[in-house]
């Protein structure tokens, strides 16, 4: 198998950054040599995943009142923060376990510079609060008014110490005078909840910072949506996801794809470069070709054609409607190979334009890191569910390539499509959103088997982790999306913070 050492990971999209609030309707020249990247090089298999998303932008606040002795009186608080010299230890300490995370986080997160916040004025915790996009303050000692002035409006999360250097005095005082509780009304006017509190362990505190990297990228996001956006069963659901997350969906209409498609085909030197494209994709280990070879050509001039319309659009998320019809006989392929390889790159790359499930793709992806699998669902029956579609990524653990047999698209008996085989005992977490209610159902689960039912040609076997037959109640012939790895708690998490209700069936 091939595999890629993943602290070589290119970090790409600084100058193509997702920002909310961008203007829907990004012009595109419709002509595919405006991009001048059709070179070899452009595709390579076994170049690391690109890693998407803007950098996390974290904020140390370390918060302290030195006491000074009185004789015959109780003149501290309980903690080992006290005098200055412990001050510029603990602050040192604070940017060192951060700098540490942030090296083997696997997402990109920046550390700004530990404030020392004594007073809740212009001077102090008002200063330092609102800088970065997400806040964590270290309470060793302090009032509680001092604290709540270190919590920013949009909340922030809260670093005590028990045993992992100086205790701290919070680690004693917090309580739900300050913090939200799952009973209190979400105006309660508390910042922060019993959640948000991390005690001595760095895992905890980088899980949760994992889907603040998610929440932060998530809203407001750019989806190019080729030939218009949809929603299976919830023709509501495209403006709904513009609403909610203020996503930027930019509609590319056939006709513009028509043009590139004929430019493309007729131009020896673009099909000489798909050429070698498809020779590097099928000299990859673990790949079978049991179909015509000019339809994975083809899947390649069309992987170029997508490369391009992301580039003109500044985009890095992508999906594709009317990709079983409307697009075979302009490409004499299928689109199902050219999205997967695209997934293989890092990029997010779905089929349908389906905006009832695409925006729990985009979420998953920047969370875990990971190629995201959006897959039909079938009927539970013995904690067992069969997931199937025909753009499955062969990279799902964002390293190694899994063994595939490219074959044709199942409905059509058409083009390219891969049949990937994923490892047996390989735990997935899924998402399935209710149509576009905003309330997503989590699930997880492990791989038993990849079959070759008459179905959409990749296709899995999973047992359901958890209450499975609370899933009778959710069954909606929709779309769901599956990660490698368990990345439940994060998505609840960000959930709140997205408006989405979250249904964790696996707890």
């Amino acid at each position: 198998m091939c595999r890629c050492c993943m602290n070589r990971r290119e970090f790409l999209g600084t100058t193509a950054l997702l920002t909310a609030g961008a203007a829907v309707g990004v012009a595109v020249s419709g002509r595919a040599s405006a991009v001048p990247l059709w070179e070899p090089g452009r595709f390579d298999p076994l170049r690391p995943l690109v890693r998407i998303g803007k950098p996390l932008r974290v904020k140390p606040v370390l918060m302290y009142s030195l006491p000074k002795r009185r004789e015959m009186a109780s003149w501290k608080s309980w903690g080992g923060v006290q005098t200055e010299q412990a001050v510029n230890e603990e602050a040192e300490r604070i940017a060192g376990e951060l700098n540490d995370l942030a090296s083997k986080a696997g997402f990109a997160f920046e550390v700004m510079p530990v404030a020392r916040v004594t007073t809740p004025d212009a001077s102090g915790a008002a200063k330092a609060r609102d800088e970065g996009d997400v806040t964590i303050v270290y309470p060793a000692t302090g009032s509680g008014n001092l604290l709540n002035a270190c919590i920013p409006e949009r909340g922030g999360i809260i670093f005590v110490r028990h045993a992992s250097g100086p205790v701290y005095y919070w680690y004693e005082a917090l309580s739900v005078r300050q913090l939200k509780t799952d009973k209190n009304a979400p105006d309660s006017g508390k910042r922060v909840s019993v959640h948000d509190v991390v005690v001595d362990d760095p895992e905890e505190l980088l899980w949760r910072l994992r889907a603040l990297f998610g929440v932060r990228n998530f809203i407001g996001g750019r989806v190019v949506a080729l030939g218009s956006a949809q929603g299976k069963y919830a023709e509501e659901a495209p403006a709904k996801a513009r609403e909610q997350f203020k996503l930027d969906i930019v509609e590319i209409p056939y006709s513009d794809l028509g043009k590139r498609i004929e430019s493309a085909l007729g131009d020896p030197a673009r099909m000489k470069c798909a050429e070698e494209w498809t020779r590097k994709y099928l000299a990859l280990p673990g790949t079978t070709l049991e179909t015509e070879r000019p339809f994975v050509l083809n899947a390649f001039v069309l992987y170029g054609i997508f490369k391009d319309i992301l580039e003109e659009c500044n985009a890095e998320l992508f999906t594709i409607n009317e990709c079983m019809s409307t697009i075979l006989p302009m490409s004499k392929t299928t689109a199902c190979l050219t999205l997967s390889v695209l997934n293989d790159e890092g990029y997010v790359a779905f089929c349908e334009s389906d905006f009832v499930i695409v925006p729990a793709g985009i979420l998953l992806r920047y969370i875990s890191g990971k190629p995201v699998f959006m897959h039909n669902s079938t009927f539970p029956h013995k904690a067992i569910v069969t997931c199937a579609h025909c753009s499955a990524p062969r990279r799902m653990n964002g390293d190694r390539y899994d063994p595939v047999r490219i074959l044709t698209h199942y409905e059509s008996e058409y083009g390219a499509a891969p049949k990937v085989e994923m490892p047996l005992g390989q735990e997935v977490t899924f998402i399935d959103p209710e149509y576009a209610t905003g309330r997503w159902v989590g699930i997880k689960g492990v791989v038993e088997k990849n079959p070759f039912y008459e179905i959409c040609r990749s296709q899995q076997d999973v047992r359901i982790l958890g209450n499975w037959k609370r899933l009778l109640n959710e069954v909606r012939d929709s779309h769901w999306m599956m990660v490698c790895g368990d990345y439940l708690k994060e998505i609840g998490y960000a959930a709140p913070r997205i408006g989405v209700v979250w249904d964790d069936i696996s707890v």
